[in-house]
């Protein structure tokens, strides 16, 4: 059988047995074994140093035409088993096309974040600035620039987490007045701020209690600054967030940062002030603490108390939030539950 036959045959043979095969390991098997270097076609085409120089190009174009048509038979074979694969595929998993498809969760802000935002964006519209400062204070800035000397007892009002003896967790955002009022140049205007942020003390956790927890601070130094200036300030802050039928009262009461100090108490939301369980049947609910900025304060800042005076007041977030809202434990804050968070989404 002269090398044109043996092709012929071999080309046949290995077309019916391509059409035969039904996984792609296999099939690529056959390629390798057909078509590689030690294939058939490679040991036939060896035999054509055999031939008489005339019949070379004849024999060498067929084989070439041979190992053509079984490529192209390969890959024909290929695709057809790929499109088996993939249609067996879809036969086993169908889609419900009809079926709700799963919707998008989108996020919300945290309570606290969202009522945080509500007051930083009320006391910017008056004017006031938003300062930030360390969490971890310096002794110097969270007490004794606040006129809380060392020994002082209103320290223990105030259980602190001490790093050292100059280093702490702070107890509360006043330390970032004190810089801030150290450095302001009042030849360039009045100071007006608020200093929102986190602050430590060494509570028992409960219901109404954290030892980390929320607070905005603020404060104003100016010329000529009155009680009224402040009452009026936050009678408009408890309107804004407790509602416009709102009224405030002030009681007397100690800081040592603040003289004359007041806590503030707002009318009832729940009962108009006519006295509920929520309000404990007094028709008012404390809300804050405030009162006009102690002179050593301004002067441990280097300000001239014969020209300047201010108020200051400080609120907890935490507990705004649990009263416009109705919650009455202060974990529900920190426990990530979805289900409670969620309650709280912002329209829009």
């Amino acid at each position: 059988m002269d090398l044109e036959q043996k092709l012929e045959e071999l080309s046949k043979r290995s077309h019916d047995r391509i059409q035969e095969i039904t996984d792609l390991k296999e099939l690529n098997d056959i390629r390798v074994s057909l078509l590689g270097k030690k294939g058939p076609i490679t040991e036939i085409l060896r035999g054509m140093k055999d031939l008489d120089k005339t019949e070379r190009p004849k024999v060498g174009a067929f084989a070439n035409k041979v190992r053509d048509q079984l490529t192209e038979s390969l890959q024909s074979r290929k695709e057809a088993l790929e499109t088996a694969v993939i249609e067996q595929q879809l036969a086993s998993e169908k889609i419900d096309v009809t079926l709700p498809g799963n919707q998008d969760q989108r996020g919300v802000s945290h309570v606290i974040v969202q009522m945080m935002d509500d007051l930083e964006d009320f006391f910017m519209g008056m004017g006031y600035q938003v300062v930030s400062g360390p969490e971890v204070e310096e002794d110097h800035y969270n007490f004794e620039m606040m006129n809380i000397p060392a020994n002082h007892p209103a320290r223990d009002m105030q259980d602190t987490f001490y790093i050292n003896n100059e280093l702490l967790m702070r107890t509360h955002t006043s330390p970032v007045q004190a810089r801030t009022l150290e450095k302001h140049d009042f030849s360039q205007g009045p100071l007006k701020m608020i200093s929102p942020g986190r602050v430590y003390r060494r509570d028992t956790d409960d219901a109404t209690h954290s030892h980390q927890f929320h607070q905005l601070e603020g404060l104003v130094v100016d010329k000529h600054i009155t009680m009224a200036d402040l009452k009026g300030t936050l009678l408009a802050l408890s309107k804004h967030v407790f509602g416009q039928d709102r009224e405030i009262r002030l009681r007397p009461s100690y800081f040592p940062f603040t003289e004359p100090s007041v806590e503030v108490d707002v009318t009832c939301f729940r009962c108009g002030g006519k006295g509920c369980a929520v309000c404990k049947y007094t028709g008012w609910i404390e809300v804050l603490g405030a009162g006009m900025v102690h002179p050593n304060v301004l002067r441990n800042a280097g300000v001239d108390t014969d020209v300047y005076g201010g108020f200051a007041f400080g609120l907890g977030p935490d507990r705004f939030a649990m009263l416009k809202y109705g919650i009455d434990d202060i974990r529900s804050f920190y426990q990530n539950d979805l289900r409670f968070l969620n309650q709280f989404k912002q329209e829009g």
